[in-house]
């Protein structure tokens, strides 16, 4: 038990160490030191330094890639599930968000994006392949669709920059949504797109968003897992209501627990 108990703070010296030297000397893509250099320093084994290091990669502080090495992983982006496009979040975050269309055009509406959409299927939709970037490193494949007859001539000028800033200009901004949000896998499309390997995790957002109460836009979105963070406010749901004795053939209400 002793020995289990002094393995574990050497783990935790070394972890620490790591940790601290991420934060002060290190920077994105930098080696940290090797294991032969961590055993000699902490008069531990390998199989400590590995435990060590493998804490702070599942954390996403630091990378292995293969045949080279570990390095520090870059930072990863919280994901805030808000309604705003993906300019205006890497704007938010001091960096610069970037575009590249893959295609564009006017397509009739499948059944699936005609529901979403709230129209009739084969009604024509404007359909955006993006891939978007942010400090030119590859962020996310999106694929977006709008309803052409609320947003004639959209494509006029070619693909806009930012949907969201477009819409704005035709009093159109969306005002309430909805998102759906599951973990998947890369297929080869994407992670070529994505430069990361076919089958690593990515996180798949799909957005239904309104301007009142018709629906404006349709977006399916797959974004680098170790690049994101996923970040949902929370709180506490408000007291429910219930009702009170009939007094005089009025009911009222009160929240539980006020008697």
């Amino acid at each position: 038990m002793l020995s289990l108990r002094r393995s574990t703070l050497k783990y935790l010296q070394v972890r620490d160490y790591l940790r601290s030297l991420v934060g002060s000397e290190l920077r994105t893509g930098d080696p940290v030191p090797s294991e032969r250099m961590l055993c000699e320093r902490f008069g531990v084994s390998r199989m400590t330094v590995r435990q060590a290091v493998d804490a702070l990669v599942v954390e996403g502080i630091l990378e292995r890639v293969q045949g080279r090495g570990t390095f520090v992983a870059p930072p990863k982006v919280d994901l805030q599930i808000r309604l705003a496009s993906f300019t205006e979040e890497m704007t938010r975050r001091g960096m610069t968000a970037g575009v590249s269309v893959l295609s564009s055009g006017v397509v009739p509406a499948e059944p699936d994006i005609a529901d979403a959409l709230e129209v009739k299927p084969g009604s024509d939709v404007i359909h955006l392949h993006r891939l978007r970037l942010a400090d030119d490193e590859p962020m996310a494949v999106e694929h977006t669709w709008l309803p052409a007859t609320r947003l004639p001539g959209f494509l006029d000028g070619g693909s806009p920059s930012s949907v969201y800033v477009e819409l704005e200009t035709r009093g159109l901004t969306p005002d309430w949504g909805e998102d759906t949000i599951d973990a998947g896998e890369a297929d080869h499309e994407e992670a070529q797109l994505l430069t990361i390997k076919p089958g690593k995790p990515v996180l798949r957002i799909s957005r239904r968003a309104f301007t009142g109460d018709q629906a404006i836009e349709y977006s399916r979105s797959a974004y680098r897992s170790d690049r994101y963070t996923l970040w949902v406010p929370v709180a506490r749901p408000n007291p429910p209501v219930v009702p009170r004795r009939r007094q005089g053939g009025i009911v009222t209400e009160e929240p539980p627990g006020s008697n």
